[in-house]
């Protein structure tokens, strides 16, 4: 399915390092101001950015997109986000995915979760302690990770073999700016470092890409 063209500025992603292949179906990513996270399927597993080496795991269902607000992890199981000890790995307490139940994407910022629906071509902003959706905005493609970096909105899509990294206005949702992945190079979990990349999982081969982000003009 040829992707629709966007109002904003669209060019070609630019991918400045891979990581793995993990032995893991890479889904949801997180950053914590040091390592990187991903979700795996039955854990969550770190590593290194600077050397790619894999370091702490945390036990516990991980199958959708992962976030970390400074002190938790939340972490999407089905049709619940969890929230983790990132110490322990203990569970304590969950939220209902909102929707359809099957989220993807998952990050935190201004003090709300902002949780991906899939196929559903939407994402909510919703209440961390309620699970009560505060907003929701919608897109023109499956979306997958999402983040928040100086402000902006970015979420990941991947449809057929084609996935971008997309700028949005996150109160209306409109396409601000594309960042197009080469052709069968997919976009699962997705996170800022904070400054200059994003980290962007990679699906079933296993690896984890950083992409840099574009200059504001």
């Amino acid at each position: 399915m040829p992707r629709k063209p966007t109002k904003g500025r669209t060019r070609p992603a630019e991918i400045v390092r891979e990581y793995g292949p993990y032995p893991h179906h890479v889904r949801g990513v997180t950053f914590d101001g040091h390592d990187v996270w991903f979700a795996g399927g039955s854990l969550i597993q770190s590593f290194d950015p600077q050397s790619g080496q894999t370091g702490r795991s945390l036990a516990v269902a991980a199958e959708a997109g992962t976030a970390f607000d400074g002190r938790h992890f939340f972490q999407i199981a089905g049709d619940r986000i969890q929230k983790i000890d990132p110490e322990t790995g203990k569970v304590l307490s969950t939220l209902p995915v909102p929707g359809q139940g099957k989220g993807a994407g998952l990050t935190w910022a201004e003090g709300a979760l902002w949780v991906a629906e899939h196929q559903e071509r939407r994402i909510h902003r919703i209440d961390p302690e309620t699970g009560a959706v505060l907003r929701t905005i919608e897109s023109t493609r499956f979306v997958t990770g999402v983040t928040f970096v100086d402000g902006d909105l970015w979420h990941g899509t991947w449809e057929g073999d084609e996935s971008d990294l997309r700028r949005v206005d996150p109160e209306t949702g409109e396409v601000l700016e594309c960042l197009t992945m080469p052709e069968g190079t997919f976009v699962t979990g997705l996170e800022s470092d904070g400054r200059d990349l994003f980290y962007c999982g990679g699906g079933p081969t296993g690896k984890v890409r950083a992409v840099r982000r574009p200059k504001r003009t």
